[in-house]
């Protein structure tokens, strides 16, 4: 006897307009045991790892951020040079054999610094937009669902946040409350929170009012459970993208802090500072490697973590390419 094949794993998500995953046909010969529920043809999940796969430039993207992480991580172990050393006998060597990026001012191995700075920034970096995410999100969603008085008060909030550019507002929340890894963090959540925080209020405000969050509401379902189960999931795939982009951001922001002067202390090698320490010496010559390997670390993180956000946003949305 053949049995019959379904299209959906879920009637119920069915009847709400959520997408449903198709359902693999048992396979002949296979015994099917009542109220076993057939096995799923594809994750969503794995389609949207197919799409990311493809996009060559995500991959490389990928490779980066893992090579970052890893040196994060690992930095210590693999640095010839502790990279807070200082010889003043042995400062502006050209690369070597002994240093392979040269020394800098201080005459600090410049290969263990970038190293070094590759934890700074990934720390400034993933910890900023962490923040940013939880309250952007949070105050998002709260301005954008509940709408009335809560959108009036909160959308005025972020309208005060961005009238100060980024970031001039963190240079002055430095100043006020002094060096740090720990307060340039503090510094770029504080203005860094407003852009995630309209976003997602324009995904609630979009999605709020949907059929499949009718349908819910028809059966009874609450509205906390209307958000998490029906409109976060929807929600958050542009903010999710906007993310990744948001920690490129960040690396360079904090670099332009630091090539002021302010943020981390001084004696930290943080790629900015580098970049700082190397500008009287742009026009001497045979110098330049001062400012090329950390100036080559911030565009090449930059540039991993924007690869990712154009293929997590082409993977998440397929009809951006066509479906595929």
């Amino acid at each position: 006897m053949t049995l019959p094949t379904s299209s959906s794993s879920d009637p119920a998500a069915g009847a709400l307009g959520l997408p449903t995953a198709e359902i693999a046909p048992p396979e002949p010969g296979t015994p099917v045991t009542p109220g076993t529920a057939p096995r799923r043809s594809n994750s969503q999940f794995a389609d949207i790892w197919r799409r990311f796969r493809r996009n060559k430039l995500a991959m490389l993207g990928l490779v980066i951020i893992a090579v970052l992480v890893v040196l994060a991580i690992i930095g210590p172990f693999i640095t010839p040079y502790d990279p807070f050393e200082q010889n003043l006998l042995n400062t502006l060597q050209p690369p070597s054999s002994s240093h392979w990026f040269g020394t800098d001012v201080l005459g600090r191995d410049l290969y263990s610094g970038i190293i070094y700075g590759a934890r700074v920034a990934m720390i400034v970096g993933v910890c900023t937009v962490a923040f940013s995410l939880l309250i952007g999100v949070s105050l998002g969603a709260l301005a954008g669902f509940k709408g009335g008085a809560w959108d009036a008060v909160i959308s005025r909030i972020m309208d005060v946040f961005l009238a100060f550019p980024q970031l001039i507002g963190a240079i002055v929340v430095v100043r006020a409350i002094g060096n740090g890894v720990a307060t340039v963090i503090v510094a770029l959540v504080v203005l860094g929170w407003v852009t995630t925080g309209r976003l997602m209020r324009g995904q609630m405000l979009a999605l709020r009012e949907a059929e499949y969050v009718e349908a819910a509401r028809s059966i009874g379902a609450d509205n906390g459970r209307i958000v998490r189960r029906h409109i976060l999931p929807n929600a958050i795939a542009p903010v999710f993208v906007y993310a990744f982009t948001s920690i490129g951001v960040a690396v360079v922001a904090m670099a332009s802090l630091s090539y002021l002067g302010i943020g981390v202390p001084p004696d930290i090698p943080e790629w900015g500072r580098l970049i700082s320490q190397a500008v009287n010496f742009l026009q001497v010559e045979g110098k330049a490697f001062l400012w090329i390997a950390p100036a080559a670390a911030i565009a090449i993180t930059t540039l991993g973590f924007a690869f990712v956000a154009d293929g997590l946003r082409d993977a998440l949305d397929p009809k951006l390419r066509g479906g595929n």
